[in-house]
């Protein structure tokens, strides 16, 4: 099955800390059904120093489950479900809410 959400879409977080915040998807992990969104979830980790790099406090973005983030439309910019449709022979992902593609670059090649 084709995944719905892929590094570099723009999702919304819809459920936790960071509820209504939007950002570009960095990674996605589907074994354990999770992601990590730029600037949302962020952590703080205190690094001890070593010989190679200083010490100090490293903020960095955690995971998220991939159910607590939706799509963001790109008309409306309204969270969207995705659906999909074959198009000249490929699958292709769909915004549920205005009707518009979302990966125009499978399209392209």
């Amino acid at each position: 099955m084709s995944a719905r959400i892929r590094k570099g879409d723009w999702v919304v977080v819809i459920t936790g800390r960071d509820k209504g915040k939007a950002g570009k998807v960095l990674r996605v992990i589907p074994s354990d059904n999770r992601l990590v969104v730029e600037g949302i979830n962020i952590i703080k980790r205190h690094k001890r120093p070593s010989q190679n790099s200083p010490g100090g406090i490293i903020k960095r973005e955690a995971t998220l489950d991939i159910s607590n983030v939706m799509h963001v439309d790109p008309q409306s910019g309204k969270s969207t479900r995705i659906r999909f449709e074959e198009r000249d022979g490929k699958k292709v992902r769909l915004a549920k809410r205005s009707g518009q593609l979302i990966n125009t670059y499978l399209l392209a090649r």
